[in-house]
């Protein structure tokens, strides 16, 4: 409990009488409270609603999972089978597999570590940033602790999740290595998003040349092309309106192939069905020694999707993913691959089409044609998940600004990036037109995903140990196993780097490159405007008029400091001798959670005397909260400001300058149109240097309550109205946003290494990424850029 009672001993040394007064307001919204927070735990379906939803996790899911029997037996014996042996010996390797990695691995313990549903590389990030202080970007308030979505775990401070907290917290050089980690498994999730369109696309059309032998194969590639320009180019649709067809065809396509290979073991070699037996692996390798061991590379492929898998868990229960794998995809992959075996048996030398020659002829058309159908549904599911992980890494800051398009009203996560899809679209065709052959960006594939399993692994050693708190025994089991099975694929992998394997190795650097100097740009742009904030001392030195002309009118000054008056304001009055009644400091930060409530979406405070009119307004977002285009949010700005003024005249006297008003979450909407609360601040906790910079007003001796309310609701009253008059006076006569037109540059005697990362692809990502004042839809007409150059 120890990282709990720091809290509690903190909040005791600066209870005030806000905090008393506080309590006494909110009381009776703990209840509504404790129902806020239930709203984000999984909750309890009935059986026919989690049936319901296994079936629709099949199309979203487990897409890509499923075509993994297109191509894998070719990408396992490329220059063809020697031996009738290595199939049964392919074929338990595949079994065990399947056992190991997405069974029990992903489906029944990584599936577990989802960030309220959430999955993917971010998602585990985002957890741990909430369990240990590893989020390089500092700009967090104790109170963004009390939103009802910042859920975290509490242990002991000699437990060995306090002590491996520690360990993490004490050197920067670890918490960049975890983001490192963390960027590393994104970039090859991006590499899958361009390679898993590739394959699927090009082995499901690689049955047409089957029916006709003498087809060139540039034919089917023109085919797999024009498929692939179709599928991007409807991205911009979103999957909403043909969603519903996905889980049907992909049952559909797990029922055929599940069929086809019960017919096939019973028409061809029943006896395949002895890999079962782990015997054969070890003969497999004790036969094939080098060449066995490459082989893995191909047999990797059997396991492709599984991390597509816990990318695209957002909208399915875990209990619903575990059911449709264990009841419909595991025993329907095993016939699957056991039907093929067993007609390799019988026809070694057609293992470059392995899949379509097994096929009856009778229903050979109709298969090809739900093939390309799943293939389809495989690459969706796959691009899908490249959006939404390109996504969190945008709200984390460590990716450049894109434009994100929401396709859907019903569906947060279903998300369109025009700049992504038409990248993904070129980089998916230059490698189909560029390979030709399913067997060296079956090389590229398997890289990508075994070096996504590692990252995944390590950073679910760190779950099992601060968020789950296992014992270090069930920890090393976990992990040992995972890496032994994982470290064995990627040393086979290592050895098909030149025949194809460097493809998702370049991409991913590339990716990389422009994610770490995004996020290092960011980075020592938020440390220089912190170290450059400007001291309130001369600010009050100023006076009530700022020493400048108060004009009508409010204005919103954009900033990324949560805390302390930024350097551009600073910067804006010493140019211009003008400054608006009003001025309101916004900063609209994400936070490592998946969601703000809306109601839970702004906190406001007061900067300087009353007589200065000067607040600021904290915006808080989730990594799959969408900021986009939204009319009402200055519409919602000015009511959480109004809400602030009236609470703060209701609670006159006991109020700590420092504090911050959390708008709504206990909130109910008032007959007027303004929303009332019942008040709810949380001691913020500062430090000194942030409280000197950020407070004026020294903290008050606590007083009694009941005279504290009595005499404050007599003497405020007028006080409340005339500001509230104020403010919507200054409203009606013009709302400006003033934002940051900010040039990163590196310091004279930066090494080299450091200016080819700031002064070039910082500053090119800079140029082309979007601009604030289009993320925030600020209108051109109030829109006033202030200019500055910061040298880091």
């Amino acid at each position: 409990m120890a990282a709990r009672v720091e809290i509690d001993e903190d909040n005791e040394t600066n209870k005030g009488s806000m905090w008393v007064l506080d309590q006494k307001l909110d009381q009776p919204m703990d209840e509504e409270a404790g129902r806020l927070r239930n709203m984000y735990r999984e909750k309890k379906f009935s059986s026919l609603l989690l049936l319901r939803f296994a079936f629709q996790s099949l199309g979203v899911v487990y897409g890509d999972l499923g075509t993994s029997p297109l191509y894998v037996f070719y990408n396992t014996f490329p220059h063809g089978i020697d031996d009738p042996e290595d199939i049964i010996g392919a074929l338990s390797l595949i079994i065990y597999s399947l056992t190991l990695i997405p069974l029990l691995k992903y489906v029944f313990i990584v599936c577990r570590a989802n960030d309220s549903g959430q999955g993917g590389t971010f998602a585990l990030y985002s957890l741990l940033c909430r369990h240990a202080k590893v989020i390089t970007i500092p700009n967090q308030h104790r109170t963004d602790e009390e939103l009802t979505t910042y859920s975290r775990s509490t242990f002991h401070e000699k437990s060995s999740a306090a002590k491996t907290k520690r360990w993490l917290e004490h050197q920067t050089f670890r918490k960049n290595a975890l983001l490192m980690l963390v960027l590393v498994g994104t970039c090859m999730v991006i590499g899958d998003g361009i390679l898993t369109p590739a394959i699927s696309v090009l082995s499901a059309s690689g049955g047409i040349k089957v029916d006709h032998p003498h087809m060139s194969n540039g034919v089917v590639v023109l085919v797999a092309v024009v498929i692939l320009v179709g599928l991007f180019s409807m991205q911009h649709y979103g999957t909403d309106r043909v969603g519903w067809l996905f889980a049907p065809i992909v049952l559909l396509w797990f029922l055929l192939i599940g069929g086809i290979g019960m017919l096939n073991i019973w028409k061809y070699d029943s006896s395949v069905l002895k890999a079962f037996s782990p015997v054969y692996i070890y003969r497999y390798f004790r036969r094939g020694g080098r060449d066995g061991w490459t082989s893995l590379g191909g047999i990797m492929l059997s396991i492709t999707g599984t991390e597509a898998l816990f990318a695209d868990l957002a909208h399915f229960p875990v209990s619903a993913i575990q059911i449709a794998f264990t009841v419909v995809v595991f025993p329907c992959l095993l016939l699957a691959y056991s039907g093929q075996a067993a007609y390799l048996m019988n026809h070694q030398d057609h293992v470059v089409d392995a899949f379509y020659r097994s096929i009856p002829d009778s229903i050979y058309w109709p298969v090809f044609i739900v093939a390309t159908a799943a293939a389809i549904v495989a690459s969706q599911a796959t691009i899908s998940a490249t959006f939404s992980i390109i996504k969190q890494a945008l709200a984390l800051g460590c990716f450049p600004r894109v434009k994100v398009v929401h396709t859907s009203k019903k569906f947060l996560g279903q998300i369109y990036i025009p700049d992504i899809n038409w990248i993904l679209m070129i980089l998916c065709i230059a490698v189909t037109a560029g390979f030709k052959n399913q067997s060296q960006i079956g090389n590229a594939y398997g890289t990508a995903v075994v070096i996504v399993m590692l990252a995944t692994t390590l950073l679910m050693t760190l779950i099992m140990i601060l968020v789950w708190r296992c014992h270090w025994i069930l920890v090393l089991i976990f992990t040992a196993l995972s890496l032994v099975v994982e470290c064995t694929y990627f040393s086979a992998v290592l050895f098909k780097v030149d025949q194809g394997g460097w493809v998702p190795l370049v991409i991913a650097a590339a990716f990389l490159v422009i994610m770490y100097v995004w996020h290092y740009g960011t980075v020592k742009r938020y440390e220089f405007e912190m170290h450059s904030k400007v001291s309130m001392a001369w600010i009050l030195g100023l006076g009530p008029s700022l020493g400048l002309v108060r004009v009508p009118g409010i204005g919103l000054v954009y900033t990324e400091l949560a805390s302390g008056v930024p350097h551009i304001f600073s910067h804006f009055i010493t140019n211009l001798p003008a400054i608006h009644s009003v001025v309101v400091f916004v900063c609209v930060k994400y936070l490592p959670v998946y969601t703000v409530p809306e109601e839970e979406r702004f906190l406001v405070k007061r900067i300087g005397p009353k007589n200065f009119h000067m607040f600021r307004c904290v915006a808080r977002y989730g990594y799959k909260d969408l900021h986009k285009k939204d009319e009402n949010f200055e519409k919602k700005l000015f009511d959480s400001l109004f809400l602030f003024v009236r609470l703060e005249a209701m609670m006159e006297g006991c109020s700590d300058s420092d504090e911050y008003s959390l708008y709504g979450q206990q909130t109910l909407q008032s007959t007027d149109g303004l929303l009332n609360n019942n008040g709810n601040s949380t001691s913020s906790n500062q430090d000194l240097t942030m409280s000197s910079v950020d407070s004026i007003v020294p903290v008050k001796s606590p007083l009694h309550v009941n005279s504290t309310v009595m005499s404050s609701s007599q003497m405020s009253s007028h006080t409340e109205t005339d500001e509230l008059e104020f403010l919507n006076s200054c409203r009606d006569a013009g709302v400006v946003h003033i934002l940051g037109n900010t040039v990163v540059r590196a310091s004279r005697g930066s090494k080299f290494y450091k200016k080819i990362a700031i002064d070039y692809i910082y500053a090119f990502l800079r140029k082309i990424c979007r601009e604030n004042s289009v993320i925030f839809n600020v209108p051109h007409e109030s829109l006033l850029n202030v200019g500055q150059i910061f040298y880091v």
